[in-house]
């Protein structure tokens, strides 16, 4: 009996990886991949844009900070209901409107008489729409991809996504700079109805994952959806470290001010917030390169806690207030770190069956949306008080503590599950 178990070990441990070709092959994961591409690249813009616009009109980091955590925050209030419609109804279909729906509104946002009260409001409904299109599509792709093609696709996906991010940012401070804020709202609005389009013609409709005429409350999907990811000591650890990303995120919420601090006369102050703004997710592009092209799936679970301590440890260098170009390259080593999400992501689609899997991705989103947003909040904050150098370090020195204890937690777990199988 043991001599097969451990035979059964082998045989997973030495599972052929999947490579990017045979991914991309895949029509309708091209589909989700280019539309979710497309519909970032707006959003960095758009994101750019508010900051600037924001600080323009305030001069206040706290201000800045509090209308970049709307884009983060709305998830603690809808996101953990308005996440099961993924598991209520057909989930292309769930895309499809919310995409329309922030269309819309964000053409709205994109006139230049609109009040600020109203445009934090805006801000807040778009945002909040994000919460059930990220669960339909992340319950969406396992259909579409199976096996270690999900972690290979998924690691694409993140690349693609970072990559985008980092374009979007570094160009965005430029075109900002020379076009104004109102219009990179406009194109962000452009940007959804073209996923819109994409999703209607790359993706096939399947039908509503739950039993037909099984319809039970957004409250109770809420509740059971809670069950499954917080009653797993596995689950729970893996959503901890998910969640880890407010203390590496934090900065991006400052890096107006920061931007600010750092201003020698050489680059403009908006130029200078798109390159602080582009450094992480330079980082991650390329550690998730690395991570799922040469690290095998069981070692992508051994490494994760070590590349979690990654994600938070650079940013303590910044307590010596150091010049651009270091901040810039303890920024783009964050950022080689954050790429343990991957291993994260997969073991716990792995344990996590279909029928509630658009309400636990969207649980998981909604709580990691919010602690992003609370932790930029905070940190605006303390920037206005303390400076934004010293508040990059405390979030660093912070989130690595965390690292550790989730890293020790999960050994011990691991550990005990194989001694349990040794056993058997």
């Amino acid at each position: 009996m043991r001599a097969r178990r451990l035979t059964g070990r082998h045989r997973r441990s030495t599972e052929r990886q999947a490579t990017y070709g045979e991914v991309i092959a895949v029509k309708e994961f091209r589909a989700l991949w280019y539309a979710q591409g497309l519909s970032l690249l707006g959003d960095q813009f758009a994101q750019v844009a508010l900051a600037v616009l924001v600080y323009d009109r305030t001069k206040s980091a706290l201000a800045t900070a509090a209308v970049y955590a709307l884009t983060y925050l709305p998830s603690i209030l809808g996101g953990p209901l308005l996440a099961g419609l993924a598991d209520r109804f057909a989930r292309r279909g769930v895309m499809l409107v919310c995409d329309l729906l922030r269309a819309g509104l964000v053409c709205v946002m994109a006139l230049p008489f609109m009040p600020f009260p109203v445009l934090c409001a805006l801000v807040f409904l778009v945002v909040l729409l994000s919460a059930p299109f990220s669960a339909a599509r992340a319950a969406v792709l396992p259909e579409v991809l199976a096996g270690d093609r999900y972690v290979v696709g998924s690691a694409l996906q993140n690349m693609t996504n970072q990559a985008v991010q980092m374009l979007g940012f570094a160009a965005g401070g430029a075109m900002i700079a020379a076009m104004g804020p109102y219009r990179a709202l406009a194109l962000n609005a452009a940007t959804f109805l073209a996923s819109a389009l994409i999703l209607v013609t790359g993706v096939r409709r399947r039908p509503a994952p739950g039993r037909p005429g099984a319809r039970p409350s957004m409250w109770a999907m809420t509740r059971a959806g809670a069950r499954l990811v917080f009653g797993d000591r596995k689950l729970r650890t893996l959503v901890l470290f998910a969640w880890l990303c407010g203390f590496y995120v934090l900065p991006e919420g400052i890096a107006v001010p920061y931007a600010v601090a750092l201003y020698t006369g050489v680059m403009p102050i908006p130029v200078i917030t798109g390159l602080l703004m582009a450094a992480m997710p330079a980082g991650t592009v390329v550690g998730a390169f690395l991570f799922s092209r040469f690290v095998s799936p069981p070692g992508r679970l051994r490494l994760m806690g070590w590349l979690a301590m990654l994600s938070c440890a650079p940013l303590v260098v910044t307590a010596m207030r150091p010049p651009l170009e270091v901040v810039l390259a303890a920024w783009f080593l964050s950022g080689v770190g954050g790429a343990y999400q991957l291993a994260a992501n997969a073991a716990f689609v792995q344990r996590v069956p279909d029928g509630q899997r658009g309400q636990a991705f969207g649980l998981v989103h909604s709580g990691l949306m919010a602690v992003q947003g609370i932790a930029i909040l905070i940190g605006g904050y303390a920037a206005e008080r303390l400076g934004p150098e010293p508040v990059v370090a405390l979030s660093g020195i912070t989130g690595f503590t965390a690292a550790v204890v989730l890293t020790v937690i999960w050994a011990d777990a691991r550990g005990a599950r194989m001694r349990a199988q040794a056993t058997a």
